[in-house]
């Protein structure tokens, strides 16, 4: 249980995506939506009925979708793309590059069933490389946040950022943690528990997991520091230097392939400033399977025990 962390009930972050596109419907007259016949999967519907004028139902046509998200964008507009993340990506990677990012386009790539969480739609639609496909691109900016705040927040906030931003999120009921008038800052890592022992950084849906391994580990005398980044690029480098200054070992916590995402750019971070201990845990260079969102993650080894099991690992290792 998440006995030191004050949960306030349960929400998937694609729910924070649909009300936040809302929000920010409302904020900006410039917004438009654009989605790939997915508009109750990604709860498009409220931004839809609100703005029929400003919604285009693209039909089962992503890689046309990128193609008018790059035009309205040259226009003037800030479009926001809706649709899986294996959609958002893998299927339509030539597209984002050449249209979108070779020339910094202002078009927020929005992903929804992203990972294992996805659950029961198996390995096809559990896409697991988006981040590192995404992060490699110039210029654009990774998101990744936790909870149903965390996501309507960011979903917000990229309307002011200028340049493309790939927002990553998921399917399943998942617990809200996150203050709902903490402003979302691109790039700023937030310290969710200080410690002395080990640094433990967590991206999206691993960050509850690693708030459940934090009093676990509390309780068997380890004290840990835990970090939520939200955003893996740009870096929050500070935060991680900082950190590991004083704990002198690191674990990364993602629900991404170990290559190529959250904790790859942590590494290549410690190889440059600072070299230090880490341990991952992320999906080892596999695909993923049918089965129910809670079960895939501990059969892939991204449950909390594993980060606790990482974290005593690192701990060893520490000179």
């Amino acid at each position: 249980m998440l006995t030191d962390f004050q949960i306030t009930g349960k929400k998937a972050t694609r729910d924070g995506f649909g009300d936040g596109l809302l929000a920010v419907g409302q904020q900006h007259n410039n917004v438009v939506a654009l989605c790939a016949d997915l508009i109750g999967s990604l709860k498009m519907n409220a931004f839809m009925d609100a703005f029929p004028d400003r919604f285009i139902q693209t039909g089962i046509a992503e890689a046309n979708m990128m193609g008018m998200a790059a035009g309205l964008a040259t226009a003037g507009k800030i479009p926001y793309t809706g649709t899986f993340a294996n959609f958002s990506t893998g299927r339509v990677y030539d597209q984002i590059r050449q249209s979108i990012a070779y020339s910094g386009k202002n078009v927020k790539i929005c992903a929804s069933h992203a990972g294992l969480t996805l659950g029961e739609d198996g390995a096809t639609h559990q896409i697991l490389e988006d981040i590192g496909l995404m992060k490699m691109l110039p210029g654009m900016t990774v998101i990744n946040p936790c909870d149903y705040n965390q996501t309507k927040a960011a979903t917000i906030a990229i309307a002011e950022h200028q340049g493309p931003v790939y927002l990553r999120f998921g399917r399943p009921s998942w617990p809200i943690f996150m203050s709902d008038h903490k402003p979302f800052v691109i790039g700023k890592g937030i310290m969710m528990q200080e410690g002395t022992d080990v640094t433990i950084v967590a991206t999206g849906h691993l960050v509850a997991y690693a708030m459940e391994a934090v009093n676990t580990l509390k309780e068997q005398g380890i004290s840990a520091e835990l970090i939520n980044i939200h955003t893996i690029k740009p870096l929050d480098e500070e935060i991680i230097l900082d950190s590991i200054a004083k704990t002198k070992c690191i674990v990364s916590a993602e629900e991404h392939q170990r290559n190529g995402g959250l904790g790859d750019s942590i590494a290549q971070l410690l190889a440059r400033k600072n070299p230090t201990p880490q341990e991952y845990v992320a999906v080892n260079d596999s695909f993923g399977e049918s089965g129910k969102p809670d079960q895939l993650l501990l059969k892939y080894g991204l449950g909390p025990e594993n980060i606790v099991e990482a974290a005593k690992n690192v701990l060893s290792r520490k000179a």
